[in-house]
This record gives C-alpha cells, structure tokens and sequence, in this order.
C-alpha cells in the first residue's frame, strides 16, 4: 500500500510540475505580446512623434533663418546629424 501512494504522488509531482511549467511558459509569453488596440495605439503614438519631430525640425530651421542667434541665447545646440546651420 505504501508503494502505491509513494508512486501515485511522484507521478503526480512530476505531472504538476510539468503542467505549471507550461502554464508559466504559455503566461509569460502572451503577456509579451500587445493585443490588436494596444498595438494600433502604439503605432499612432509613434506616427505622431514622428510628425512632432519634423515641426519642431522645421521651427529651428525658420528660426535659424530668421533669428541666427537664437541658439545662443537660449543655452541650446542641434542635437540631430541632419541639421545644417
């Protein structure tokens, strides 16, 4: 009788861990992934960055044009490669 509860709980051990381990794998990489809303939100929020960062590239342009010291007098230096004074 006591090799049968020793060998029912070894198999169940082995079967629980098993099946947690699973379990955990599955979790983690489903919690990896954005669903179908996030990711629409995240592409919005990166074509919108894009965009802002384009104004502001064409607002130091117009400034530099127009008020060639600006940079000076506010502390502030091009900090993009495709800036040309």
């Amino acid at each position: 009788m006591d090799c049968n509860v020793t060998g029912v709980l070894i198999v169940a051990i082995v079967f629980g861990s098993i099946t947690i381990s699973r379990y955990l794998k599955t979790r983690a990489s489903m919690g990896n992934q954005l669903n179908a809303n996030d990711q629409a939100a995240l592409d919005h929020m990166a074509q919108t960055a894009q965009r802002l960062e384009q104004r502001v590239m064409t607002l130091e342009k117009i400034l530099d044009a127009e008020v060639p010291a600006w940079r000076s007098q506010y502390g502030t230096t091009p900090n993009r490669p495709e800036w040309t004074p």
